[in-house]
């Protein structure tokens, strides 16, 4: 039986420390341990593909929170299967179960519908959120960065699209749709 271990933080600025030490402590060495920095909602991450490629029958995988390994429940129905078909168990330290035996095969299921419950609550509220922010006004997304003032005062002068969009430095098109967009 070898160890193998599993990380995942959700983005790049996180630290997947933590995680990496907590696997090293239950015996995975460094060239066993396999990461990500990328959101779980999807099971094309690097770390983990070449983790299903590194497996074989007999070895057990570290993980050190269900949550790490996926968000989705039927992403981690479908690689608790692919595991398991190879022979292979994941154990999930910081809660205490493992796919070793039909007992921990369901709660691994039970559990990974659970988070992916929690990851849906959490969209809802931050789209509450959002919807709360814009009837106060918040505006969201990127700043204009063409002056529309400009664009309709060098129009009003007589002046073209075409030589609008040269001193500018902007698109011809994007001079068209400023023209037919009504002001606010």
């Amino acid at each position: 039986m070898r160890l193998f271990g599993y990380a995942r933080v959700s983005t790049s600025q996180q630290s997947l420390d933590i995680q990496v030490n907590a696997l090293k402590a239950e015996g995975v060495e460094p060239n066993r341990l396999f990461t990500d920095k990328e959101s779980g909602n999807h099971v094309h991450r690097d770390g983990l593909q070449l983790l299903r490629v590194k497996v074989e029958q007999g070895d057990v995988v570290l993980v050190k929170k269900l949550d790490r390994l996926g968000r989705d429940t039927a992403d981690m129905i479908q690689l608790i299967k692919e595991f398991d078909a190879m022979g292979v168990a994941i154990r999930f330290l910081d809660d205490g179960i493992s796919t070793e035996g039909t007992m921990g095969k369901m709660v691994v299921t039970i559990l990974s519908a659970v988070a992916q419950a929690d990851r849906q609550r959490i969209l809802e509220r931050t789209n509450e959120g959002r919807v709360e922010a814009k009837a106060k006004g918040v505006k969201f997304g990127r700043k204009p960065s063409i002056d529309r003032d400009k664009v309709l005062s060098l129009r009003a002068q007589g002046m073209g699209a075409t030589e609008i969009a040269r001193q500018l430095k902007i698109g011809r098109a994007t001079v068209y749709t400023i023209l037919r967009t009504p002001q606010k």
